[in-house]
């Protein structure tokens, strides 16, 4: 694979390595990762067809439930092709400006989703602990304002930091160690001073990483405060059964980023080519297996989910 090392020519392509120090892997890879692919459109398609089409779910836990899985779909959509194309194809090469798209999409998807699974949060915690303003609180007008809120702030924060990023002059390497333009990568690329996308980055994560998950540590304290101070166990077990599907996704959710970016580095240098591969595969696993389990939680833990799939099925096969 060719770089421009060694040369003051600006960057008009970068080159995605993938796994391509580990090429028996590729095939492998490309088939999981298809069928995977395949059962999050399926899975998340299915989803936000019952949450529009069946009228008792006309409330507001499963419009941001359609709203999650649409944004599942689009958050995968916007790497996954690429990753699949870098499998298969040799020469693995992304123009500059596909380059700021795919990063832009992924950014926007994953501050959107923070921010999505803080208001589910406090949907489900005006439910529980406030059941009786519930209607008034989270009407119509408030819920759609909130969804579109969340779509905003991510596509908002994503501008910011693409638009810092595509600044900088890229004029040296343009290889990328990753399957996708990740944005971290790409910055390393730049040949010139990056501290103020440091900066930015960091305020961001704080604002969509830290705040969302104080907003839901603190709702759950309250739900589970009000939970255990129901009488009867039915009525518990009724409560938390609610909020459940949920709480398993954020747990999922900010567990795999904690595990992603939390854990040390090993400092043993004879490791570290597969400390790269662990951690490549990590992220390319996080990117499709948290996608692909949000429409499976929520089918298996939630009664009206699997009655609206049930009715759909029950239509198609009249109809036919």
């Amino acid at each position: 694979m060719e770089s421009n090392n060694h040369t003051s020519s600006p960057v008009s392509h970068f080159i995605l390595l993938g796994l391509s120090a580990h090429p028996k892997l590729e095939k492998t890879f490309f088939v999981l990762i298809l069928l995977t692919y395949l059962v999050i459109l399926l899975g998340n398609g299915v989803l936000i067809l019952v949450t529009v089409l069946d009228s008792h779910l006309h409330t507001p836990m499963y419009f941001f439930l359609g709203n999650l899985s649409f944004l599942d779909i689009c958050y995968t959509t916007s790497s996954v092709p690429l990753i699949l194309d870098s499998f298969l194809t040799p020469r693995k090469t992304i123009s500059f400006s596909g380059c700021a798209v795919q990063m832009f999409l992924s950014f926007a998807m994953g501050a959107t989703e923070c921010v999505l699974l803080g208001m589910m949060a406090f949907d489900r915690y005006v439910a529980i602990c406030n059941p009786l303003r519930y209607p008034v609180v989270m009407s119509k007008a408030a819920y759609m304002a909130m969804a579109a809120s969340s779509w905003a702030s991510g596509s908002i924060t994503a501008t910011v930091q693409i638009s810092l990023a595509m600044k900088l002059p890229f004029c040296g390497d343009n290889v990328i160690n990753h399957f996708t333009c990740e944005i971290l990568a790409v910055l390393k690329l730049a040949c010139a001073d990056i501290s103020i996308n440091v900066i930015s980055m960091a305020v961001a994560n704080a604002i969509f990483l830290g705040v969302p998950v104080l907003f839901i540590f603190v709702s759950y304290v309250f739900i589970l405060s009000t939970i255990l101070r129901i009488p009867s166990a039915e009525g518990r077990k009724k409560a938390f059964s609610t909020c459940s599907a949920h709480l398993i996704v954020v747990i999922i959710f900010y567990g795999t980023i904690l595990f992603m970016y939390g854990k040390p580095k090993s400092k043993d240098p004879w490791g570290a080519d597969k400390q790269d591969l662990a951690d490549k595969l990590i992220s390319l696993f996080y990117g499709v297996l948290t996608p692909m389990l949000n429409p499976i939680i929520y089918s298996l833990r939630n009664k009206d989910v699997k009655a609206a799939v049930r009715n759909l099925l029950c239509q198609k096969h009249f109809k036919w």
